[in-house]
């Protein structure tokens, strides 16, 4: 077989792996961990059940890519909200960004600690490490827009800060009354804002 062809067969189950693993990010946030079945999300990434295992030697191997995947995602979208405004309003943009009714609305492409936050404990330790490491580098992204950032105090207001943004929308999505839920949010939006907000 000639180079081409074989760079090319490589480059398509590339391809495809990084398909099924944006689909499970996404359908793992939507369903869950224990929601999200190895059938369904190969027919959702266009490919047949028996391929899967030419991409990962288990289901728990797919689910650990998919929450490093969803973190990942969540990460960019903090660190994009940051970055589009000037640096004293990042903090607000950043909660007004994740305390939003579109947020909250769209759980599968949103952050996957509220939307998979009870469920992580049970989980193979790769998608508690990578939960891990999504909520430090949260919690170092909000302590960045502080004004004593690099102080302690600083990131106790970070840790406190994401406790409460993660709580809030976890419990907004939890309730089936829209005016609580939005109270909710709206709350937790008006404690955390600075003051000059």
């Amino acid at each position: 077989m000639s180079n081409a062809k074989i760079n090319a067969r490589t480059a398509a189950k590339e391809a495809s792996h990084e398909r099924i693993v944006a689909v499970a990010a996404k359908a793992i946030r939507r369903s869950g961990y224990d929601g999200t079945g190895v059938a369904d999300i190969m027919k959702e990434a266009g490919l047949t059940h028996g391929a899967f295992y030419a991409h990962f030697p288990s289901r728990e191997a797919m689910l650990a890519e998919a929450a490093v995947r969803a973190c990942a995602e969540a990460a960019v979208a903090a660190t994009d909200a940051a970055a589009s405004v000037p640096t004293g309003k990042a903090l607000e943009r950043m909660l007004r960004a994740y305390l939003s009714k579109e947020h909250l609305e769209h759980p599968d492409i949103g952050c996957p600690l509220a939307a998979l936050g009870s469920e992580t404990p049970r989980q193979a330790p790769e998608v508690r490490s990578a939960t891990t490491r999504h909520i430090k580098a949260m919690v170092d992204l909000v302590a960045r827009q502080l004004p004593d950032w690099g102080q302690p105090s600083a990131h106790e207001q970070a840790l406190v800060a994401i406790v409460t943004m993660v709580g809030a929308l976890t419990l907004a999505r939890a309730v089936d009354e829209p005016a609580l839920s939005e109270r909710l949010l709206e709350t937790a939006l008006q404690r955390l804002l600075p003051a000059d907000a």
